[in-house]
């Protein structure tokens, strides 16, 4: 075949006419997705771990205890929206770089409202540090744009199994952090923000310097060439309603299970005599479930399929919440085994409804469209961790894990039941998907 000749003024177009170039960019892009990963983990462990306690602390109440993650994901939703449509339009390297470094101000300005008390800053200043978890969230996609359909869940996996060096080291460098703060005249309980902005930051300047070309217009490029010399071919790369339908009611509901239960543990140990520290043991184990089996469980999601896995995400979860709530407060060791079963059930249900989703969305809406997805999920958390607070206060923590479990079990149904309606094969498409592997 006659090589084509090297466009000096678009250079895409070298990547258009190569698969082998476009392979290397792929796997090149992913790497730089897990670096960025490494440190945006560790930018999102500082908030699920300290920002109940550093709420109650500052207002007074338990309460308002799952204010803190409400806010997170508030400013997660609005991020996503954003994030996403400016990724459409200007590619991920921006998109993702914009949001990092606006988690990471977030992040300087909770520790700003912890000096001086200022309530009105603190939510502020939470709804800016969700752009860093929702961006986050956002890069897991950035490794799939060049990815073959057999290749997507395992991307996936890559970029998220990543994110557990900051994830799990975060937590555990709770005490560290607030001694940290202490000495320079910082709440003990804001020290851990210090870390998110730093690791915020450094994320988003990873991206900004080094995922060239951009991975999304490169495979916008390519749609447009397939679109150009088989239009046949191309039409069939449009969004599929029908999948985005299932992708998104598995990760929300997985969302807010997990939300919801993991924001009042931390609440939970600390009435039943538990340090600081413990709460980072146990929220480090719990982070650590939820990215560290990814690697697997992406392998699992392209070869087993994108269905079962998400039913095996609702049974998870249901374990999860069953142990949460027959757990005594007292027990570390029954406490942790069912945060990491949570964080395993996230996973599962996370993994499993990305693959779905990046399956139904073609390069020419891919970014917009799964941004409008993260709105929905993070909206979906923020409930669960307003109302977390609120159900703790006037039942118990058990309440509030069985609810979680129960509303996991409706999982299962609600899938099955969106397949039926459709009268789409979830596991014909997998076998397709692994066919083309």
């Amino acid at each position: 075949m006659t090589q084509e000749p090297r466009n000096e003024d678009n250079p895409l177009q070298d990547y258009v006419h190569s698969q082998e170039m476009q392979q290397k960019l792929y796997r090149r892009s992913l790497f730089i997705v897990v670096l960025s990963q490494i440190f945006g983990g560790a930018g999102l462990a500082a908030g699920v771990t300290v920002g109940a306690l550093l709420a109650q602390d500052m207002l007074g109440s338990e309460s308002y205890a799952g204010v803190p993650a409400a806010l997170l994901t508030l400013g997660s939703a609005a991020a996503a929206w954003l994030v996403g449509g400016f990724s459409q339009r200007h590619g991920r390297r921006l998109g993702l770089a914009a949001g990092f470094l606006s988690g990471g101000m977030g992040a300087i300005g909770v520790v700003g409202s912890a000096v001086i008390q200022s309530i009105p800053l603190l939510f502020a200043s939470l709804l800016l540090y969700g752009a860093g978890s929702a961006t986050n969230l956002q890069a897991r996609y950035a490794g799939t744009d060049l990815a073959k359909p057999g290749q997507r869940a395992t991307a996936i996996s890559i970029a998220m199994v990543s994110t557990t060096f900051g994830a799990v080291a975060g937590p555990n460098l709770v005490g560290v952090m607030g001694r940290f703060a202490v000495s320079i005249g910082v709440p003990a309980l804001a020290g851990p923000f210090l870390l998110g902005a730093a690791a915020y930051i450094l994320a988003g300047i990873v991206i900004l310097l080094f995922l060239k070309p951009d991975p999304l217009l490169v495979a916008k490029a390519v749609n447009v060439h397939s679109f150009s010399t088989q239009p046949s071919a191309a039409s069939a790369k449009t969004n599929n309603t029908r999948g985005l339908l299932v992708g998104a009611t598995v990760m929300i509901l997985t969302q807010i299970v997990m939300i919801a239960i993991m924001t009042m543990t931390p609440v939970q140990m600390k009435h039943h005599g538990h340090s600081l520290g413990d709460v980072g043991l146990v929220i480090g184990i719990h982070i650590g479930a939820m990215y560290l089996p990814s690697l697997v469980t992406g392998l699992l999601v392209d070869k087993i399929g994108r269905t079962a896995m998400s039913i095996a995400s609702g049974a998870v979860l249901l374990i999860a919440g069953l142990v949460a709530a027959a757990a005594p407060g007292d027990s570390m060791l029954l406490l942790t085994a069912a945060l990491a079963l949570l964080g395993l059930g996230w996973n599962l249900g996370l993994i499993s409804g990305t693959a779905i989703i990046v399956d139904a969305t073609g390069p020419a809406t891919r970014a917009r469209t799964q941004g409008r997805i993260d709105v929905l999920i993070a909206l979906a958390g923020a409930s669960g961790g307003a109302l977390s607070g609120m159900v703790v206060a006037h039942s118990s923590y058990s309440t509030l894990s069985l609810a979680g479990g129960g509303l996991a079990l409706l999982l299962i149904p609600v899938v099955m039941w969106t397949r039926r309606k459709s009268n789409v094969s979830l596991s014909a498409q997998d076998k397709t998907l692994n066919s083309q592997t």
